[in-house]
């Protein structure tokens, strides 16, 4: 039975929560590196996805609850690689999917997706798969 991504029962994640300000995105950055490496990604891969991770935070700190905190969940599955980046906003909109950073985020990271919970959390998710053409998943 293969795992997915949001299982809580899934061993292979890392979870970051950090100040919701762009100061720290370093450490999101890092980690993105740090992981899609131990999968063996290639180096352009690596980088694709860190820039993706950097994009999807930067949507996300745009209507962030100022003070509150970003959250970063990694799940290693087989050869992919799912990202989830959350914040609680001032509004729960949902980022537009029509714009050049959704765009971006679609051709880096492969498949992109967006979610609002009840309490106005934002979420965004990004699956890389290793060695898949850029823009498909």
């Amino acid at each position: 039975m293969s795992q997915i991504a949001g299982d809580p029962g899934s061993k292979d994640f890392v979870e970051v929560r950090l100040p919701a300000a762009g100061a720290y995105l370093s450490v999101l950055r890092t980690a993105t590196a740090g992981l899609a490496a131990r999968l063996d990604f290639t180096l352009d891969e690596i980088e694709d996805l860190r820039i993706a991770v950097d994009e999807a935070c930067a949507i996300l700190l745009q209507q962030a609850v100022p003070g509150s905190v970003l959250s970063c969940v990694f799940r290693l599955v087989g050869d992919s690689l799912w990202v989830t980046v959350s914040a609680p906003t001032t509004d729960g909109r949902a980022p537009e999917r029509d714009t050049f950073a959704w765009t971006v985020l679609s051709a880096l990271a492969g498949e992109v997706d967006s979610t609002v919970a009840e309490d106005r959390t934002v979420s965004i998710s990004l699956h890389k798969k290793r060695g898949a053409v850029p823009g498909l998943s």
